[in-house]
């Protein structure tokens, strides 16, 4: 019973993180909507900081187990392109990354650090697999790093577009294209 009451606040918030952002969500409001008193949220998460750390883990989780479970075989733009698709089959977890990673902009927020380390360690990780596979230099010219800080961009303002308009629905086989181009490689199918 407390797993799944875990879990009922923990989709409550980040429904409501998403909709309010994080200031703009109190754990009084997360509590009224769970059920629970303020001290009940405090229970399962001692802060509601943690409760945002768990939110963002849980993205991260999901879609890291996602591309492993289908397309770690696949060739990057492939991969790109089901990590678009699988994000716009949950739209609130796309969504309050979006809020969350622009509100962490602000001074002070809480998930400022999270979003610098993750975009570090991701941007490192790209670099590094494209280094492995092309060296110092990839097909078209641009450094590993170079690269891959224009395939987050292209990753988050395309994520970006999707949530002010939903009805673009061929986000999956721009990515593809784009990154086919981006890395040189010849057009996919």
């Amino acid at each position: 019973m407390a797993r799944n009451r875990r879990e009922e606040i923990l989709d409550i918030a980040l429904e409501m993180f998403a909709e309010h952002g994080y200031r703009g969500t109190s754990l009084d409001a997360i509590a009224q909507r769970v059920g629970l008193t303020r001290q009940g949220v405090l229970h399962y998460f001692s802060s509601k900081e943690k409760l945002l750390t768990e939110i963002l883990r849980r993205r991260e989780e999901l879609g890291r187990e996602h591309l492993l479970a289908g397309h770690a075989h696949e060739d990057l733009p492939h991969q790109m392109a089901a990590i678009v698709a699988h994000d716009h089959q949950r739209p609130g977890l796309t969504q309050v990354y979006g809020v969350l990673l622009g509100e962490s902009l602000t001074h002070g927020h809480p998930a400022q650090e999270y979003f610098r380390g993750h975009y570090a360690m991701v941007r490192e990780r790209m670099a590094a697999d494209f280094t492995a596979r092309w060296g110092e230099r990839l097909p078209n010219g641009l450094t590993p790093r170079a690269a891959a800080t224009a395939l987050l961009a292209l990753l988050d303002g395309m994520q970006q577009q999707w949530l002010l308009d939903r009805s673009q629905t061929d986000h999956s086989e721009i990515i593809r294209d784009v990154l086919a181009v981006l890395l040189g490689l010849p057009p996919t199918e």
